[in-house]
């Protein structure tokens, strides 16, 4: 039988009309066999179908095509506000609401955080919560925490045993505290929390706040619940923050999330995932309400705010290169179209010419010569740039995976303020990063003296697991459970005499201390030794 008829029978024989994608498989089986006797389709009847076949051909031509599916695909659909999503089967709606239930909020670290509190906390009001800044009279103990530093985790270490007490003490009369961790810590340290401590009810991560609901109503029948997952997409872009002081007169509002600049020393990546952005429409609406509201100055905030790329409106997706700082590269592929943040900068200005815009933190790749005109041509536009340096040393930026050297800095700070008069620069520094040394430090305030910034924010290197470690240092723990750091030195083993040793993981060793810090120790090794042994020693 000739393969168009077999195509044509099951049409009239099973009522059957292929898909379009079908069809064009089964017309190139058809072309295929072309090669035919012309008296193949002589017959009135075969005349009669070749021609429905034709039809179908034409219909096909005008009809969408793959591109359309795909341009409609890439427009996602958003749920109107009033519409909730169905609860999961273990849990009744009754059950994933408040039930006018007291939060009590802390927040710790930086201006993000601060940010993430007013989202949390306008998820669980529209979930029927209640808010109070009375820590007694709490029913959900929320701590939305930082991981920047080890001095950060250790002060939530500290709170968390004096919330134990708190709970430990919670009439039984009164529904059962819940305790939760938010943010960065949630995200790094996560099975460490759970199993060290067995008080903490929730983890949620940065991109899992819309799931406190669930998490909390889980914590409700004494189960841990845990949500750690980063997403690729979420920037919270349809939750409207919720003022943590209503008589406040300045506002942060986040515009992007993430970061994708993996410095060596960094946490972030790990704890806030990729960089995205919010589109711009959601973000020119948050700041027209706060103007509404009079609040008078907004910090446009992001882990790297100046890398700001809205890619959600197709049209907007063209094939334009990034423009990076004279004498600077990024850590990533360059990336491509989008609405840039100069295009934002400049619609947020536009809202209120008397609501002054900041915008923090930025990197200084990204300062194209457009967002620098723009901040001198605006009044309202802050003349303030946070212009992050780390270092002064070149050596130690390239092992940081700056992206630049001092002499590329130097020139964009002259640029700068060549470019806005009067313009305040702050920065921040490390010192001590792994492998510095005196001369990297001394270039470091030489660097401070030539740009004689208006403020800087200076840190002690934090090693972290994730973070560059040093080479030629070790690290290790004392009864006490602080750090020490040695050098990586060979030493006398003391359970076989005369043999020389390097320590390994597991081993005890005995470090004569020479230098402190209220959370390290430093000093150089003695000996490889057992617990019974070093007792000898005391």
């Amino acid at each position: 039988m000739h393969p168009l008829q077999c195509v044509l029978r099951m049409q009239r024989c099973q009522r059957w009309r292929p898909l379009a994608s079908v069809s064009w498989v089964l017309l190139r089986t058809c072309r295929a066999h072309s090669g035919l006797p012309s008296t193949a389709c002589s017959s009135p009847e075969r005349q009669q179908e070749a021609g429905v076949w034709k039809d179908f051909n034409s219909r096909l031509a005008t009809g969408p095509t793959f591109q359309h599916f795909l341009r409609n695909a890439s427009v996602p659909q958003e749920k109107p506000s009033s519409e909730v999503d169905d609860p999961p089967p273990y849990l009744t709606v009754d059950e994933l609401s408040g039930r006018q239930r007291k939060v009590y909020l802390e927040t710790y670290g930086c201006q993000m955080n601060v940010n993430d509190t007013e989202i949390a906390w306008s998820i669980l009001q529209k979930s029927g919560y209640l808010r109070t800044s009375n820590l007694q009279e709490a029913d959900v103990i929320l701590l939305v925490t930082c991981s920047i530093r080890e001095k950060a985790e250790q002060t939530i270490w500290n709170r968390l045993q004096q919330l134990k007490v708190l709970k430990s003490k919670r009439l039984r009369s009164r529904v059962p505290l819940r305790i939760g961790i938010l943010g960065c810590m949630a995200e790094r340290l996560k099975e460490e929390i759970l199993s060290r401590e067995k008080m903490v009810d929730v983890l949620a991560g940065p991109d899992a706040y819309r799931d406190l609901p669930r998490l909390l109503a889980v914590a409700e029948s004494g189960q841990q619940a845990a949500n750690v997952l980063l997403s690729l997409d979420e920037t919270y872009a349809d939750v409207m923050p919720v003022q943590t002081s209503p008589s406040a007169t300045s506002a942060f509002v986040s515009i992007m999330r993430g970061c994708d600049n993996m410095c060596s020393y960094c946490i972030v990546p790990f704890t806030r995932g990729r960089e995205r952005s919010r589109p711009v429409a959601s973000i020119l609406e948050e700041v027209r309400k706060l103007s509404e509201q009079g609040l008078k100055e907004v910090t446009l905030l992001g882990q790297n705010v100046n890398s700001f790329r809205d890619t959600s409106e197709v049209q907007f997706n063209n094939a334009v290169s990034t423009n990076l700082s004279r004498g600077f590269s990024s850590n990533y592929k360059t990336k491509q179209g989008g609405l840039r943040f100069a295009h934002l900068l400049d619609q947020v200005s536009r809202i209120d010419p008397e609501m002054r815009i900041r915008f923090t933190s930025p990197h200084p790749k990204d300062f194209p010569d457009e967002v620098l005109q723009l901040i001198h041509e605006r009044d309202n536009i802050c003349k303030q740039i946070h212009l992050p340096a780390q270092s002064g040393s070149s050596r130690v930026l390239e092992a940081m995976q700056r992206g630049y050297s001092r002499e590329a800095y130097v020139e964009l700070v002259h640029h700068i303020r060549e470019s806005i008069p009067d313009v305040s620069l702050s920065s921040d520094f490390i010192a001590g990063f792994c492998g510095e040394t005196e001369e990297d430090h001394f270039q470091t305030m030489s660097l401070l003296q030539e740009v004689q910034y208006n403020m800087g924010f200076l840190f002690a290197y934090s090693m972290r697991q994730l973070s560059k470690r040093s080479a030629t240092d070790l690290c290790g723990r004392n009864d006490g459970n602080l750090k020490v750091i040695f050098p990586d030195a060979e030493m006398e083993d003391v359970t076989n005499s005369g043999l020389r040793v390097r320590a390994q993981p597991g081993d005890y060793v005995l470090v004569k201390i020479t230098s402190a810090s209220s959370q390290t120790l430093k000093g150089h090794v003695l000996c490889r030794t057992t617990l019974k042994d070093s007792s000898t020693y005391y």
